[in-house]
């Protein structure tokens, strides 16, 4: 009895090893920049071209934040209709330090992210996105996916509206927090949405993807 109980610990403590290693509790944010919301509106840019160097988890926990995490009021750094949030943040990270290569989810609650895949799906990616070079080059990408359903249920059809306005609210608060930490990133619209849902394997539509890197 008591050897059996010996294994039960050693394997639940095995498992629970495990899967503390697949999720990443990301820094702290900061939210007091380097340069006034004013310079970052007039700076923003579209930049397709990255160099080899390696992003930091802590530009990494920025931009999530900026995305879609939560402010001082509990709430999202976003609007969103009705306060239904159907929007769900996923991070490609191919070289960023402290962040093993794979596919992630990120949790605004908690602000951490959780291992999905372990695989490098940069080439598939590439192929998904009609063969844009940029999302090759990026360190990492993060896509803003979308549940209708969640607002839709709600609000009917016009829910699709409220869903892409806030998407468009969450791509543009990633392009100003990487202008801000002098990084660089383009919107991607243009890519075939079922082999970015296939590639990802996730239930959600994607709706944008944001490679990032540092600008050349």
């Amino acid at each position: 009895m008591l050897i059996f109980i010996l294994s039960f610990l050693l394997i639940m403590g095995l498992a629970n090893n495990s899967y503390s290693k697949e999720i990443i509790k990301l820094p702290f944010f900061k939210k007091r920049g380097r340069i006034c919301l004013e310079e970052v509106l007039d700076q923003r840019q579209s930049i397709r071209k990255y160099s080899p160097d390696p992003l930091r988890i802590e530009e990494i926990s920025q931009l999530l934040w900026a995305a879609y995490g939560k402010n001082q009021w509990k709430k999202k750094t976003v609007p969103s209709a009705g306060a239904l949030y159907p929007l769900v943040i996923y991070l490609f990270a191919k070289k960023v330090e402290e962040i093993p290569l794979g596919l992630y989810e990120y949790h605004p609650q908690n602000h951490t992210l959780s291992l999905i895949s372990a695989s490098d799906l940069s080439f598939s990616l590439y192929k998904a996105c009609l063969k844009q070079e940029w999302i090759k080059e990026a360190k990492a990408a993060i896509f803003i996916c979308a549940n209708y359903k969640i607002t839709t249920s709600y609000y009917g059809k016009r829910g699709f509206r409220y869903v892409y306005m806030e998407a468009g609210h969450s791509g543009q608060n990633i392009y100003l927090e990487a202008t801000a930490l002098n990084l660089g990133t383009v919107a991607i619209g243009a890519f075939n949405d079922e082999e970015v849902k296939r590639v990802l394997a996730v239930e959600e539509e994607p709706l944008y993807i944001f490679p990032i890197g540092r600008p050349k």
